[in-house]
């Protein structure tokens, strides 16, 4: 069971990642500044999973 909950934590964090970079390669090349700050206010509670805050 504990080898479950491992496996299932890393593939969690896999697409929590994937997402971010995303996320993250759209907020770099946008130029307009309302998609900048959506991006922004989107990206956020990604790298809040990724820093294990919640």
């Amino acid at each position: 069971m504990i080898l479950a909950n491992t496996i299932i934590m890393w593939l969690y964090y896999g697409i929590v990642l994937f997402f971010t970079g995303a996320i993250l390669r759209n907020f770099v090349k946008s130029t307009n500044a309302q998609d900048i700050v959506l991006y922004g206010i989107v990206l956020l509670p990604f790298v809040l999973r990724l820093a294990r805050l919640k």
